[in-house]
């Protein structure tokens, strides 16, 4: 028996473990693809273990429902922060969190209840260097570089933001090929670790819209990292200001790239579903 909890970020929902007190199997990429099937078991982009860290005040492990595990989610790291918080396993409203080998600063705004309302991560300084991303293209940025997929020229802006991102501008989000498109990009040789791909329309100096592929995940309702990455390469591109409201499907996020720190900070929501005990073995 694995007791669980279901929560969300804007629509990117995840089934989170909490690793300081259940007895978790070795194959963590099986147990994600079990857990996350939307017909046979909880449902979900994923599983996220929040586990001790020996470098921040907690760690966290996140697996896609196909299996892989990914170095960063930005949506998942607030829902793991508001755990954090709201179970009690800290009274602090600013801590740090592992993930990826990185460490994330949070600042947690509470309700009335003393619950937490939204969550303000510190995502650190975006990488923008083309081979770190990790792609086949040098420079730095890398804007607007025209990849092909099927039939057709997609120019992308890289942006690594704890995880690679390629993002497209597009008239309407809504209407473009997010799933088909998608995971040809996702898997371009471009990509050595392939790439999370990002469908954005600028709607003016201070807000843009997007669609995501997410690599392992497939498209999902939102992506943290995605929503930062975009609003990056919007400003690389000076398309917008240095602050944004990001349009997701599930949601909204806030965005800022510092001007006196380099740093990215997304502002969001965090929200339980349920809790559950999970009797498969």
């Amino acid at each position: 028996m694995l007791r669980f909890t279901k929560m969300h970020g804007i629509g990117n929902d995840y089934i989170y473990i909490n690793a300081f007190t259940e007895q978790l199997p070795e194959d963590l990429p099986a147990l994600a693809v079990r857990m996350s099937d939307r017909r046979f078991g909880c449902g979900g982009d994923g599983i996220i273990l929040i586990a001790p860290s020996r470098q921040a005040d907690f760690r966290m492990r996140m697996f896609n429902c196909d299996g892989s595990e990914s170095e960063m989610c930005g949506n998942g790291i607030r829902c793991v922060a508001a755990y954090c918080h709201d179970r009690g396993l800290t009274e602090r409203t600013e801590f740090d969190i592992e993930s990826g080998g990185a460490i994330k600063h949070m600042r947690l705004t509470l309700d009335a209840h003393g619950a937490t309302a939204t969550v303000r991560v510190d995502m650190g300084k975006p990488v923008t260097d083309g081979l770190s991303i990790p792609s086949v293209f040098s420079g730095d940025p890398v804007r607007l570089q025209p990849l092909t997929a099927l039939g057709q020229t997609w120019p992308v802006t890289l942006v690594n933001m704890g995880n690679p991102h390629a993002v497209t501008f597009v008239e309407d989000p809504d209407t473009a090929p997010v799933t088909t498109v998608g995971p040809v990009l996702e898997l371009d040789p471009a990509f050595p670790r392939k790439c999370n791909i990002e469908f954005v329309r600028v709607t003016d100096r201070g807000h843009i819209r997007m669609r995501v592929w997410e690599r392992g995940a497939g498209e999902t309702l939102a992506c943290g990292t995605g929503a930062c990455a975009s609003a990056v390469a919007s400003m690389l591109n000076g398309f917008t200001d240095r602050a944004v409201e990001v349009a997701l499907r599930g949601g909204n996020l806030t965005v800022e790239w510092s001007e006196q720190d380099g740093h990215v900070y997304m502002t969001g929501p965090a929200t339980f579903v349920y809790d559950g005990l999970w009797l498969s073995d």
